[in-house]
């Protein structure tokens, strides 16, 4: 049965550009299945060229390659990357085994890009590595290898794929007398089953053992004799389906060539993770100021507190102490509705203030607040030293001020005590008037924030409050709203709102959002001067890859002849970058949760605070950027590799 037919075939070289020198003179040649032909001529006659244009690993010529009527010469390149992957085997003179695959992968890799799974693959690899011999040396690399058995795993890789036409280059080239002539025996018994065997060769005696010799001379065929009859068997080559290399796979070979060069990888990865690790520690520090600083005011406050005042348009041309001591303006019952109204605010609360004119009276003992204000919820219960908060009629003292009152430096004592309060105001035809109360000590507490120990302040309910100002026919109204979000995510945006509807925002919040936009100014500048080793670490890794390129460049094109597509090629040596990216993202982590954790160590005990928060984020920022600039760093070295002509990468030395 006939299965290649070449027709007319011419091929030329062209020297330095312009000089053409014909290598093959209009070939025309018919094969059959279960033939075992030997292409017999002298070193430039032309048989490797014609072997390598039956193979698909060259397309430029002129005339028809016909495969079971198929033209090769029709075929895209991706046909072409599957004929050769599920039609031909290759069975060089110097073995061209991937030196750090073992006996066995050497002969799967094949297989690899063919839809069987790892446990096929691995079964029929240890079928044909019993059938040429080598079943006790599946485990070891082709360097612990005589060459008879390096041979054979080459002819094993070459039948791993049931492939029609088996093409060997010098099977016996580099081998001694009697390990050739077994090498032969073996072909012959593969053509045989029905498989069309071709050899290469310049040895008569070679050519002998096959059924048929073609003989050539300076790229014409002179002789075609016939020694005996082929086989009849029928081959059933099987269904083996084209796939690109699987991206296990892929990173499979990836890590295998990695484990080759150790040192140098490890060498690589730990430099990339210097740039990951600095700029890890610059986020971390930054996360953790801010959080230490929001944790800090949010201790003192609520966090979902939006307190908001009134401008006092006396104030617009002023600036520093002159402005802070103005009165505030009073908000209406309109402009509390209006905040009210905001979005996403769950509720309000006023605060009334009274400055600088409340007076205490207990006996003989006077005391004077700084603030008498009403009570609202930002109010710390925990300052409560003695008694409880105030209901009406009630009012709560600072520890300062009870002290005062009971003249003994017995400050809860006071607790229950009636006592006079007075408060110096003007009426409405602005004449001083003073209103009197009198009261009752609810509780006392102690001011934490050192402000509110210079400046004493009481509180007083709201009502008890606006009742003394009625009486005298004053009306007061609150100075500040607290508003309070529903969420934290939303404090800013009321603040904004407030500000566009004309009211003074959160000084808190204005001062929050400076320091953090500081902090966070700082920590983007830091880490931006770390990120310049990331840009080293990139470099190196493209250094690394372009090297990895050279060096294994036989194995590109021991691949490329088994069928592997220029993107299963690309994708091996994009799995390579990806790795050294995730390697060093993973050390960069490890070094920076040991730092951080030793850092924060020392600072909790000097200061008692702990400043570096690497975040979970953080840690999957880091292996992500590290990653990503692997992959970039390998584009180009990975496009090169892919870009590499089979032919010439299986010379190369």
């Amino acid at each position: 049965m006939k299965i290649l037919e070449v027709k007319n075939v011419k091929k030329s070289y062209t020297l330095y550009g312009k000089e053409k020198v014909p290598v093959l003179h209009d070939v025309n040649l018919s094969f059959e299945t279960g033939e075992f032909v030997s292409i017999l001529g002298e070193s430039g006659c032309g048989k490797s060229t014609l072997m390598n244009i039956i193979g698909g690993m060259d397309s430029d010529y002129e005339g028809d390659v016909l495969v079971r009527g198929k033209n090769l010469s029709k075929m895209t390149e991706k046909e072409m990357d599957d004929y050769r992957k599920n039609n031909i085997g290759f069975v060089f003179q110097n073995f061209n085994l991937i030196p750090h695959l073992s006996v066995l992968e050497n002969v799967t890799v094949a297989m690899q890009m063919t839809n069987t799974s790892e446990k096929e693959r691995n079964k029929r690899a240890i079928e044909i590595l019993t059938e040429v011999g080598l079943k006790d040396h599946l485990k070891k690399r082709p360097n612990q290898l005589s060459g008879g058995q390096k041979q054979r795993v080459s002819i094993a890789r070459a039948l791993s794929n049931n492939p029609d036409i088996i093409l060997a280059d010098e099977p016996t080239g580099a081998l001694d007398k009697d390990t050739g002539d077994q090498i032969l025996v073996l072909l012959d018994s593969i053509a045989k089953r029905g498989i069309l065997v071709i050899t290469v060769t310049h040895s008569q005696k070679v050519a002998d053992y096959g059924s048929r010799i073609v003989k050539l001379e300076e790229g014409l065929v002179k002789d075609d004799i016939h020694l005996k009859e082929r086989s009849m068997a029928i081959y059933d080559g099987g269904d083996g389906s084209a796939r690109n290399l699987s991206l296990m796979a892929s990173f499979k070979m990836a890590l295998q060539n990695m484990k080759l060069n150790a040192k140098r990888n490890v060498l690589v990865a730990l430099g990339g993770s210097i740039g990951i690790l600095s700029v890890l520690l610059m986020l971390s520090l930054g996360n953790g100021i801010t959080s230490y600083i929001n944790n800090e005011i949010n201790s003192s406050m609520d966090p979902l507190l939006v307190d908001i005042t009134k401008p006092n348009p006396e104030a617009k041309d002023m600036k520093g102490p002159e402005a802070m001591m103005l009165p505030g303006v009073t908000f209406t019952k309109a402009d509390v509705e209006t905040i009210r109204n905001f979005p996403n605010v769950d509720h309000v609360e006023t605060i009334t203030t009274i400055s600088g004119k409340s007076t205490m009276v207990f006996g003989e003992q006077t005391g004077s607040l700084t603030q008498l204000t009403t009570l609202n919820d930002t109010f710390d219960k925990a300052t409560i030293k003695a008694g409880t908060l105030p209901k009406e009629n009630e009012v709560l003292l600072p520890t300062k001020i009870a002290s005062q009152l009971s003249g003994n430096d017995q400050p809860n004592a006071m607790v229950g005590k009636s006592i006079h309060l007075y408060i110096n105001e003007m009426d409405a035809h602005h004449k001083p008037i003073t209103l009197e109360k009198e009261i009752t000590v609810s509780g006392v507490y102690e001011a934490t924030d050192p402000r509110a120990q210079m400046a004493p302040t009481g509180y007083i309910p709201t009502q008890t409050l606006e009742q003394m100002y009625t009486n005298k026919g004053i009306t007061i109204g609150p100075i500040q709203v607290n508003a309070f979000a529903t969420d934290m995510k939303y404090v800013n945006d009321i603040n904004a709102a407030a500000v566009d509807a004309g009211f003074s925002g959160s000084q808190t919040a204005s001062i929050m959002e400076r320091i953090t936009t500081y902090v966070d100014m700082a920590t983007i500048v830091l880490s931006g001067i770390a990120g310049i080793s990331l840009i080293v670490s990139g470099i190196m890794i493209l250094v690394v890859l372009y090297i990895s390129v050279v060096e294994r460049t036989k194995e590109i094109g021991i691949l490329r002849a088994i069928g592997a597509r220029k993107k299963d090629i690309k994708r091996i040596f994009f799995s390579e970058s990806a790795l050294l990216g995730i390697f060093s993202g993973v050390f960069a982590i490890i070094f920076a949760a040991v730092i951080s954790f030793g850092l924060n160590i020392l600072l909790e005990n000097a200061f008692g605070v702990k400043l570096i928060n690497l975040s979970g984020s953080y840690i999957v920022f880091g292996l992500v950027v590290s990653t990503g600039i692997s992959i970039i760093a390998g584009l180009m070295p990975s496009s090169k590799a892919a870009k590499l002509d089979p032919m010439e990468s299986l010379r190369y030395e």
